[in-house]
């Protein structure tokens, strides 16, 4: 597992598996040059899953405060995307993170424990979580302490 070593390669692959699923994706060229542009400036980080050197599942998604919110997530192998995941939840458990923004209610996300909460109540939590300094710069999933080049 990794953070933020092949940040345009998580994008173009979630974009080809939406496209593939569903006959068309969101994630188009001018969004894809828009987010890495993000991810070179620090706010949009992607987590890597690995298989034998092969990128095999990922998501990203953008960093505010001490919120995280999910963009797209892939798999190209069971599981994949699950166990990134899994390891970024435990990441930003260690940087105290508020909360994570999954936009989209899924079973596989209910599966980790998501849940839905009421407009209000996520509107006061942002509020609260803006008020924490953004951590930029590339993350270390390995890195106990957090992130590295913070800005």
């Amino acid at each position: 597992m990794t953070a933020d070593t092949a940040f345009r390669d998580v994008i173009t692959s979630c974009a080809q598996v939406h496209s593939e699923e569903d006959k068309g994706t969101w994630i188009v060229d001018e969004m894809i040059e828009a987010y890495c542009r993000l991810h070179e400036s620090g706010y949009v980080h992607s987590a890597e899953a690995w298989y034998d050197g092969e990128l095999v599942g990922g998501l990203y998604g953008v960093s505010l405060g001490k919120s995280f919110f999910g963009e797209s997530m892939f798999s190209r192998v069971s599981d994949a995307s699950k166990a990134a995941f899994v390891r970024l939840v435990e990441y930003l458990n260690a940087l105290s993170f508020d909360m994570i923004d999954c936009q989209i209610r899924t079973r596989h996300l209910m599966s980790f424990g998501a849940r839905e909460i009421p407009r209000k109540q996520f509107l006061a939590q942002l509020q609260k979580s803006l008020l924490s300094p953004t951590k930029k710069g590339k993350w270390d999933l390995e890195e106990g302490s957090g992130v590295r080049g913070q800005g």
